[in-house]
């Protein structure tokens, strides 16, 4: 690049730079900094599915501040890769705890974990407070050779 291309282009973003595609600024010390939520209001959504099979690589009590959804799809059925993870579960509670209002929120859990059954049980008082409830799926979906559990979601 030439060298005024590269002096325009520092000056038009000054202190941040790409890295695979996502704009970073290097002064910042927070590892996360390159997947931080930007300032703004609150999005709302019905149906949320929470990232990367609920694992807390990527989500915290922000995304919950942020998202603001009426139903959110829970998956993982991987603990050893921590999915799904009890600390994104808590972070729904604390995101939620932040609303100012108390919409009815619907967890949608693909799989019946561990993880998930023992979150439910010890903050049970704090799902009721918030106004969140967890979806337990009675029905299954059988195809062919294979029988799996299922939840019918209807607006």
């Amino acid at each position: 690049m030439p060298e005024d291309e590269l002096s325009r282009s520092s000056h038009s973003n000054p202190g941040k730079s790409l890295v695979n595609g996502i704009k970073t600024n290097p002064a910042s010390n927070n590892p996360k900094s390159s997947f931080s939520v930007p300032v703004g209001p609150p999005v709302y959504v019905d149906l949320a599915y929470i990232p990367n099979h609920c694992s807390g690589k990527n989500t915290d009590p922000e995304f919950f501040r942020r998202v603001r959804a009426s139903y959110y799809v829970v998956s993982g059925n991987d603990a050893a890769n921590g999915e799904p993870s009890r600390a994104v579960l808590d972070a729904l509670l604390e995101g939620k705890s932040q609303w100012g209002d108390n919409v009815q929120v619907t967890l949608i859990p693909t799989h019946d974990t561990e993880v998930t059954r023992e979150w439910y049980q010890q903050t049970h008082e704090k799902q009721q407070e918030l106004n969140i409830m967890v979806l337990a799926s009675s029905s299954t979906v059988v195809m062919q050779d294979e029988s799996f559990p299922a939840c019918k979601i209807e607006f």
